[in-house]
């Protein structure tokens, strides 16, 4: 049977929710910032969170609630990852786990690299380590964005002792090669700095693309890495507290093993319910629609910028549902999210946020509906040209 793409909800329906996405502003504002999509929760996540609220069951998260086992069904379904359920551990979000490993491997005032424009935590979970971010931004390749290889080894041999890797890169939706992360492996273990990636928007590489989860890439890959992940963002679970912590090399297991109890303690049961769930092959078929949906709407999204935004600049995002948008030849200066929300009722995230080098840039949600996705642009366009004929 063919694979239908997954319908977003309604908006009536989508209003009456109380997340951030929901509840930031007004409900004439179309919101298209925060990192929420409109779908209904896949089936089995849904009954897993039935049956837990039909017999009382919100206590505290067990020992061993299954969160390894069924990661590791998912490593070997999508990605052909045989990973030892010995080596994860689990916390509340991916953040946690990122800064709990920082603090495990790198001294205060040591230098981490970050590689902007980039998720905006990512400056505050360093500082909130003790560390120093030390930024070495993604190179334009004209077509595409990479790593510069030779700006991380020069923080590396100048001192930097760890790199925080976003694999794949938001708000880019960069997949970065294999060969790429093999060679940032190579950089790392030669000069005894460790990764630490983010693979939070791995399920969501598009089907055309290959994501290679850092661990995998090589032998030196496994050695210097961390990779922390969640079903949180492919299928909406944010608000549940639930990711896991990888590692491929004994060392680096016990390490991680040696993080206080805490760090577990902090996943909420729900979470670890629906991420059991997430991960299981019943929600595959979901994951799958899911992604159709977004591939159509990726390439949507190209068509509506071209008709209404014809002086924008995007290129179609490899994974996720976040699309980066260069929209500073219209001078609506350096943070232009606010300009656009005030003059045409679309709150997108502010460029800005992400480095300096995003500044003139806006972050798209494309995580729902086509007709939204259509109005959102269609106002975004409006504005454009009247602020264009006000000013002559």
């Amino acid at each position: 049977m063919s694979i239908q793409p997954l319908d977003a909800l309604p908006l009536e329906t989508l209003r009456k929710r109380s997340s951030t996405k929901w509840r930031s502003f007004p409900h004439d504002v179309i919101p298209m910032f925060v990192a929420e999509t409109d779908f209904a929760l896949a089936e089995p996540i849904s009954r897993s969170l039935r049956e837990a609220v039909e017999i009382g069951d919100t206590g505290y998260t067990p020992p061993q609630p299954g969160i390894a086992d069924a990661f590791v069904g998912f490593a070997q379904r999508r990605w052909g990852w045989d990973v030892d359920p010995a080596r994860i551990r689990w916390t509340g979000d991916v953040m946690m786990g990122v800064v709990e490993l920082l603090r495990a491997t790198v001294s205060p005032g040591d230098r981490v690299v970050v590689n902007p424009p980039v998720y905006p935590p990512f400056f505050d979970t360093v500082a909130e380590a003790g560390a120093i971010v030390e930024e070495v931004p993604l190179r334009d390749t004209g077509g595409d964005w990479e790593l510069d290889l030779d700006g991380i080894e020069r923080a590396l041999a100048g001192g930097a002792r760890a790199v925080l890797l976003c694999n794949p890169h938001n708000p880019t939706g960069t997949v970065h090669t294999a060969a790429s992360l093999r060679a940032l492996a190579g950089l790392a273990h030669r000069y005894g700095a460790v990764v630490i990636s983010d693979e939070i928007h791995g399920p969501l590489a598009s089907s055309d693309i290959v994501f290679s989860p850092f661990l995998t890439v090589s032998s030196e890959a496994a050695e210097v890495g961390y990779a922390v992940t969640s079903a949180s963002k492919a299928y909406n679970l944010a608000g549940l507290k639930c990711a896991v912590m990888v590692t491929a090399s004994e060392a680096n297991a016990d390490v991680v093993r040696g993080l206080p109890w805490e760090v577990e303690w902090r996943t909420g049961l729900f979470g670890a319910l629906t991420t059991i769930a997430a991960f299981s092959a019943e929600s595959d078929a979901w994951l799958d629609a899911l992604l159709l949906r977004l591939d159509l709407n990726r390439r949507l999204l190209a068509e509506l910028l071209a008709e209404h935004l014809p002086r924008a600049r995007y290129r179609l995002p490899q994974a996720g549902f976040l699309a980066w948008i260069d929209v500073s030849d219209y001078g609506w200066g350096d943070d232009p999210a606010d300009p656009i929300r005030e003059g045409s009722r679309v709150a997108l995230h502010h460029g800005p946020f992400f480095g300096v080098e995003g500044n003139g840039h806006v972050r798209l949600n494309f995580g729902c509906g086509p007709d939204v996705l259509r109005e959102a642009v269609a106002r975004v366009g409006e504005f454009a040209r009247t602020a264009a004929l006000s000013r002559g």
